[in-house]
Formats: structure tokens, C-alpha cells, sequence
């Protein structure tokens, strides 16, 4: 590979407290230095970074990549071409898929196809259970030596809170991760917006608050006595996120995600019953949504995750309640987290904090930090320019309720391995 050198970038990397105007220099595709070229370096491209901000590539821990089984939705291709123009260079894909991530030979198709794409790093999340059923436990073991990184059943329960535990033993004994959806199946059963003023004024069967704290305490609770690690993920109200925070301080190897557009929508967004805003769990009150964000301040909550469902057309052209939920997101992760620096609510190391090194940490990925020697996967963006939502866009999805909106920072350029896998 060519070597490269950026010049004269705000170089921002969380994982070593690093924020200063310097140079960074790649060769082979790895970081060869920072700040100094190393003796003999010359340069086959130049990039004048000149104010702009350089940080790790971004990483994001759900994004659906609809392959095997659903290509009307999305693909391999599409979608991580899609995280690419978003600075996504590492990603979580989730197990739903059709057949399900659940033997070697399914993660192993990911995982070749992502590669052949080479848009973007893939670390697939395994099923916890064969067809992610809830009774069988897939072969956790044989998925983690194909490149799971965790397992995790999603929305779906466990056939009991026995098998749960069972489950959870398991995993401990071979030091796997859980990722866990908190929400109760019964207590969400028939659900479609959080349970509140909302819901009742559209006339639309709620999904209470207990439906994630209830699901959220007896895993904390069963995780404490299996001594396993968990990721909590998808968390959408304020008295979750302190459950995760009280666990965090008792000393639970515990972290959690939350979906990038909980801590910018609530539910007032249903008002005229766009399917655009139909998500599970579902959007709640502007309290919840304040609690996440001051979490996601603190540190509670590491990281934050586009939770990218991409659709069809159809997917989302009937009655609100007859539709798919799920938002397609991953390309404006970015701009989307620089709304929350324009507004004061983070400063922008620690937005990049929860986009790159956090989540790499509560899933143990190689990723997410700037480090002599480490694969050159990097984002390069302008925080003065704009984007407008849509007027490009890679994922075959657009069901994206930011379609249209004029959204602060402009990603110029994303490496992966040194190579430009994305340029504006």
C-alpha cells in the first residue's frame, strides 16, 4: 500500500486522551507514527487536514446487515458500504438473519463476504439459542472459533428463566459475552409505543417502562450469580439506564449501548403515525430520553450504537401497527452524534469516546483507538460543513425519519486498513 500522511489534523483519540492539531503518518496500511514521521518516510499521498477532525474509525455494535436470507432489505455490500460513508469501520451484525447466525457455516459466510466488500471491518454477534428459539443453546463454541465476538437471542425470551440461567453458566465457563434486549415478552405483548400521553391520545397499545426494568433486574440479577460478562443493549429509559449504573458499581462486569436515535427522538414523534418512528423497544418520554443522555455523559453508558434496520419499501407503507420497526441510520451516525456536541450536551471527545472506544471496549474488539501499529482504520471529517440526511445514501434501506435534515460535520474520508474505503 501507498504510503500516506495527513497533515495538520485535530487528531481526537479517547482510548489515550489524545486531542491536539498534529500529523499522522501510514504505511502498509498500519499507523506508523504521530506527530513525527519515522525516519526515511516519504509520502506517495498527501491529505491536508487542515480543519479537520481525525479519530478512529467509528464503531458500532448493531448493525443489521440483512444477509443470508433478506436482500430485499439490504446486503453485505450495501450495507457496509453504507457504515463506510458514516466512518463506521468496525460493526456488530446481529444474528437475525435467514437461516439464523447460529452454526459456523453462517458466520463464516459473513464474515467471507464482508471481507470480499472490504468496506468495513464485521465482528458477527452469534445466537444464543438454535433459530434463536429460546430452548436449544447453539454452538456457542464452534461460533466463537468461526469470529463471534458475543451471542445474544435479541427481542426473542428464553423459553425459561432456568434455561436463561443454564445459558449464562455456560457462557461464563468459556468466557463468553451475553448481549442482552431487556424486555419483558409479556409485559410488551401486543405493544407499539411507550405506555404514556402518547400512546393514549393516538389510541396505540402501550409498552410500559416496567417491560425493560422488570426483564433488565432479573438479568442483572442472573448475570451476578453465572459471574458472566453482559452488554446491555438498546437501552431506552432513564430507570434502566441507573439499574445499569447501580450494577456498574457494585462491581457486575457489565456495559450498555444505547440506540443513537433515543437520545435525539421521543415519542411526542408519533404524533401523525409515521411508520418512520416505529421502533422496538420504542421511543419514550423526553425524561427517559434526558436520563440516557446524561448516562451516555457519565460514562454509565459506553457506547452508542445506530441500531440500523434497513427496509424494504413496503416495510413501512401500511398502518402503523401492521408495519416492520426499525430505522436506517448508520450513514449519518456521525453527523447525528455531532447534533448532541452542537447543543452542548457532549463535548467532542467524549461523543467520539462512546462511537469508538467505548464500544470496542464492552465487546473486547480491536478497534477503536489511534496506536503505532495498529490497522490504519480512521475517519476524517469536517465539523464545519454540514450533511444533508439522504442526499447520497448507500443502504437500501430508507426508511430514516432524518431524511432531509440539514445535519452538523461532513465525513471527508474513512480508512480501513489504510485503504480510502470512503471519500467526499
Amino acid at each position: 500500500m501507498n504510503p500516506i500522511e495527513i497533515l495538520g489534523a485535530r487528531v481526537v483519540d479517547p482510548a489515550s486522551g489524545r486531542d491536539e492539531t498534529t500529523n499522522l503518518y501510514i504505511v502498509d496500511g498500519r499507523i506508523d507514527a504521530i506527530g513525527t514521521p519515522s525516519p526515511g518516510f516519504t509520502a506517495a499521498q498527501t491529505i491536508d487536514a487542515q480543519g479537520l477532525v481525525l479519530s478512529p474509525g467509528l464503531v458500532d455494535l448493531s448493525v443489521a446487515l440483512r444477509e443470508p436470507g433478506y436482500s430485499r432489505k439490504g446486503s453485505i455490500e450495501s450495507e457496509t458500504r453504507a457504515a463506510a460513508a458514516g466512518g463506521v469501520t468496525s460493526l456488530c451484525c446481529p444474528p437475525l438473519t435467514r437461516p439464523v447466525l447460529d452454526t459456523p457455516a453462517v458466520a463464516e459466510l459473513v464474515l467471507d463476504r464482508a471481507q470480499a466488500c472490504g468496506h468495513a471491518r464485521v465482528f458477527p454477534i452469534g445466537a444464543l439459542t438454535r433459530d434463536l428459539a429460546g430452548e436449544q443453546l447453539a454452538e456457542l463454541v464452534a461460533l466463537r472459533d468461526a469470529g463471534c465476538v458475543a451471542f445474544g437471542n435479541g427481542l426473542t425470551r428464553l423459553s425459561s428463566n432456568r434455561t436463561l440461567r443454564r445459558a449464562l453458566e455456560y457462557a461464563a465457563t468459556f468466557d463468553l459475552t451475553i448481549v442482552f434486549h431487556s424486555q419483558d415478552a409479556d409485559l410488551a405483548e401486543g405493544g407499539l409505543a411507550h405506555e404514556g400521553a402518547a400512546a393514549s391520545f393516538l389510541g396505540l397499545a402501550g409498552i410500559p417502562e416496567t417491560a425493560e426494568t422488570v426483564a433488565l433486574a432479573r438479568n442483572l440479577l442472573l448475570v451476578e450469580q453465572a459471574g458472566v460478562r453482559a452488554h446491555f443493549s438498546q437501552l431506552t429509559s432513564a430507570r434502566g439506564a441507573q439499574m445499569i449504573g447501580e450494577a456498574q458499581a457494585r462491581g457486575l462486569p457489565v456495559t450498555a449501548d444505547v440506540a443513537m436515535y433515543q437520545l435525539i427522538l421521543t415519542d411526542e414523534a408519533l404524533h401523525g403515525f409515521s411508520s418512520l418512528y416505529h421502533v422496538q423497544p420504542p421511543l419514550r418520554t423526553a425524561a427517559d430520553r434526558d436520563g440516557l443522555r446524561e448516562a451516555v455523559k457519565t460514562g454509565v453508558i459506553s457506547a452508542i450504537a445506530s441500531h440500523h434496520q434497513p427496509h424494504e419499501l413496503d416495510a413501512k407503507q401500511a398502518p402503523f401497527g401492521e408495519t416492520e420497526p426499525g430505522i436506517s441510520s448508520v450513514e449519518i451516525l456521525l453527523p447525528l452524534a455531532l447534533t448532541l456536541v452542537q447543543d452542548g450536551l457532549l463535548d467532542l471527545p467524549t461523543a467520539l469516546a462512546r462511537l469508538t472506544s467505548g464500544p470496542a471496549r464492552a465487546l473486547s474488539l480491536s478497534a477503536g483507538q489511534l496506536r503505532v501499529g495498529a490497522p490504519a482504520d480512521l475517519v476524517l471529517f469536517d465539523p464545519a460543513r454540514s450533511t444533508v440526511a439522504g442526499e447520497t445514501w448507500h443502504s437500501k434501506g430508507r426508511n430514516c425519519p432524518f431524511l432531509g435534515h440539514c445535519l452538523p460535520g461532513q465525513v471527508r474520508h474513512t480508512f480501513v486498513g489504510g485503504r480510502t474505503t470512503f471519500s467526499a
